[in-house]
């Protein structure tokens, strides 16, 4: 970060800042922090994107999409899940995955188009 880009002088706007803290007190961030937290991992990535692109995938068709074991795409759909990124149905021996939410899909979405107008955060 440049020199020009920070403060010279230390003072802030007290009003603003008590406005907000307020604010952060009564949202619960941390749910936010933790849903962003399990999409950081590319993998975990790559399988919301999957899911963006295809309505239901199996646990065989995500380990192939993504070249692992179906044990590691367990574990990844295991944290999505619990996460509620994604939820499941059994049918028969076969555990298919999808979106548990039509707005996880319009996150993934947005953040590749951020990246696509090269707005990607340094």
């Amino acid at each position: 970060m440049s020199k020009k880009a920070t403060c010279e002088v230390y003072c802030y706007d007290q009003e603003k800042v008590d406005r907000i803290q307020s604010e952060l007190e009564i949202e619960e961030l941390s749910r936010v922090a933790q849903l962003f937290k399990a999409l950081s991992d590319e993998n975990r990535y790559k399988i919301t994107y999957s899911l963006c692109r295809e309505q239901e995938l199996c646990v065989c068709d995500i380990a192939n999409i993504i070249g692992s074991s179906v044990a590691t795409a367990s574990h990844h759909l295991r944290t999505l899940y619990k996460k509620g990124i994604v939820k499941y149905r059994k049918e028969g021996k076969l555990a298919f995955y999808s979106l548990d939410d039509h707005r996880i899909k319009d996150l993934i979405m947005t953040g590749l188009e951020q990246q696509r107008e090269g707005k990607e955060v340094e």
